[in-house]
């Protein structure tokens, strides 16, 4: 399952190393991984991952990808975004975490 979150367009972007913050504070093991080929937030010992778009270390957007039975991975991760001011988005368009 995924989750799309991302902030406001009012509001700045957030640095990587916030979102990470924000990740650990909530006691996940949250590690940036930097590839040719995107953004990605790794938390350790867990299959849920986070692909998050940058630029320059800067970043409005990200897709939290669940894997099977990590609800409460997800459940950390969007308090995590909720803390910093983001919001997520379907199809209905965005809403408050």
């Amino acid at each position: 399952m995924e989750t799309h979150v991302h902030l406001p367009d009012s509001e700045p972007p957030a640095t990587i190393r916030e979102v990470v913050a924000a990740l650990k504070k909530q006691k996940l093991p949250a590690k940036h991984d930097k590839q040719s080929w995107g953004d990605w937030i790794n938390l350790e010992g867990k299959d849920t991952v986070i692909s998050i778009e940058s630029m320059n270390g800067l970043t409005t957007r990200a897709t939290i990808e669940e894997a099977s039975g990590e609800d409460e991975v997800l459940i950390k991760c969007i308090n995590a975004f909720r803390a910093l001011g983001w919001y997520g988005e379907d199809e209905d368009g965005p809403y408050p975490l």
